[in-house]
């Protein structure tokens, strides 16, 4: 079974940082690219930033200069570096991955991690 597990989340003041972690793990023949979306409370779900197979990236404007994605390919493992992080990073976030397993390819979705910036 093919899944993506966050790990990294929690409670930090403003000015703070924190580093999540999305691992992969299953059957899977390759990763395409690899993101990182939020949902804040009463919220739709926004894209926050992404990596492709290649090491390309883009940003929400909001996180640029904060937050940095980055990728393992080796571990199957994408990461979110939030520095100086604000009240309004609030947010449930999830990894995503556009994966090819040995059935199919489909988007594939985390859990998610809170995190929760306090002022």
């Amino acid at each position: 079974q093919v899944q993506l597990v966050e790990s990294g989340g929690g409670l930090v003041q403003a000015g703070e940082s924190l580093r999540l972690s999305c691992a992969a793990s299953g059957r899977i023949f390759r990763i395409n690219a690899m993101g990182w979306y939020r949902q804040a409370p009463g919220k739709q779900r926004e894209f926050v930033a992404r990596i492709t197979g290649g090491g390309s990236t883009n940003y929400v404007d909001s996180v640029k200069g904060r937050l940095t994605i980055s990728r393992d390919n080796a571990k199957n493992t994408v990461y979110l570096q939030m520095n100086s992080l604000k009240p309004e990073d609030t947010a449930v976030y999830y990894c995503s991955a556009d994966m090819v397993t040995y059935s199919a390819r489909e988007d594939y979705w985390g859990q998610g991690t809170q995190v929760t910036v306090s002022s």
